[in-house]
């Protein structure tokens, strides 16, 4: 049966004797199941029919079309049969010949290699007995930095004295502080999310000993956790519990999506309350909590359940528009301020700006 799909490899034979009438055949196109899925014909001359049929054998096995199935491994076998090589072949040949459904599909060497590489290097080398442990290709790496303590230990000082105690820290410090997000936001912008918790692991305790005075490491939440599920075969949970062993003096901050937690439909809140809890107790001190529509209601049953466990929620608002342009009357600074005192009512311990989009802008002194 034609397939359909797109097409994200295209590549085409030429050459003397060789001609090719292309329909929708181009890295990009979509085959849809409405219309003719010919995708390019092709017709060969030779100075005999042997000679047409060695050259017609070389284009079919020139072309390179992925992303869709093919007929092109059934129009090898045909070409090559000795049936047809001899030019006896008759208008049921097809019909009388069920061994030309016997084929290899067309493989790319190239993809095969690429996709073994990388399946090695994500899901590690299962071996001949998949009843063993996975083999995981180690990094180059080795600690040289010095081991360090941070000269405030904040994880400590939440422990102690509870979020209040660290959000008063922090107005008596005079210097800029900073949330690393290399382990949640980075891999997830640059790489589909694809970093795994052997590969934190391994580096997690020399990212400590450079930087040991971090307000806290982003490092859960957000596509993290169905991403690990689906892709990476692991439990971010797990991921969790040995991030916060192998980070104990760094604040562990994550992503959560209000009531869409860290998924991607509304969830209940008693759901969202057991969830909130559940992450504190594995390791969890910063919730950083937004909404993408600003829906304060919509957050408040997040920040209500991460004050009960004594973490730090971190109410996050959205930043959209232009505050100096009159192109968006309705995105204000009051607007923006309203809203900062609204979060601080539902219980936030700490505001954040979202400006995902770099529409924030420095404003200028009056001249």
């Amino acid at each position: 049966m034609p397939d359909t799909g797109t097409i994200t490899t295209y590549r085409s034979p030429g050459g003397l004797g060789v001609r090719l009438d292309v329909g929708n055949a181009y890295a990009g196109a979509v085959v849809s199941p409405f219309f003719d899925s010919l995708l390019v014909k092709a017709s060969v001359t030779g100075y005999n029919f042997a000679a047409a049929c060695a050259k017609m054998d070389r284009v079919l096995h020139e072309f390179r079309i992925i992303g869709v199935k093919t007929n092109l491994p059934f129009l090898e076998t045909v070409i090559s049969h000795p049936v047809f090589r001899s030019g006896q072949a008759e208008t049921r040949f097809i019909d009388n010949s069920p061994e030309l459904f016997t084929f290899r599909p067309q493989t790319s060497m190239s993809n095969e290699v690429l996709n073994y590489i990388g399946d090695v290097t994500v899901n590690g080398f299962q071996g001949k007995d998949p009843k063993k442990p996975r083999v995981y290709p180690e990094l180059r790496f080795k600690n040289e930095l010095p081991q360090t303590q941070p000269k405030t230990d904040l994880v400590q000082l939440l422990h102690d004295g509870g979020a209040k105690a660290v959000t008063n820290w922090i107005s008596d410090q005079p210097q800029l502080l900073l949330t690393d997000t290399s382990f949640r936001d980075a891999h997830q912008s640059l790489f589909a999310t694809r970093m795994r918790t052997h590969d934190m692991l391994r580096v997690a305790g020399e990212y400590s000993n450079a930087l040991p005075n971090l307000f806290s490491a982003e490092m859960w939440g957000g596509a993290t956790f169905d991403v690990a599920y689906r892709f990476l075969n692991e439990d971010p949970w797990q991921r969790l519990a040995q991030m916060r062993k192998a980070l104990p003096h760094t604040l562990l901050q994550m992503l959560f999506r209000g009531s869409n937690a860290v998924g991607y439909k509304n969830y209940p809140d008693n759901v969202i309350k057991e969830f909130i809890n559940q992450a504190a107790k594995t390791g969890i001190d910063v919730f950083r909590i937004f909404d993408s529509l600003n829906w304060v209601k919509q957050m408040e049953p997040s920040i209500a359940a991460v004050k009960e466990t004594g973490k730090i929620a971190e109410a996050t608002i959205c930043y959209t528009g232009d505050i100096l342009s009159a192109a968006h009357p309705h995105y204000t600074l009051q607007y923006y301020v309203d809203l900062a005192k609204q979060l601080e009512k539902a219980g936030a311990d700490m505001l954040a700006v979202k400006d995902m989009a770099a529409l924030l802008t420095q404003v200028r002194p009056a001249s």
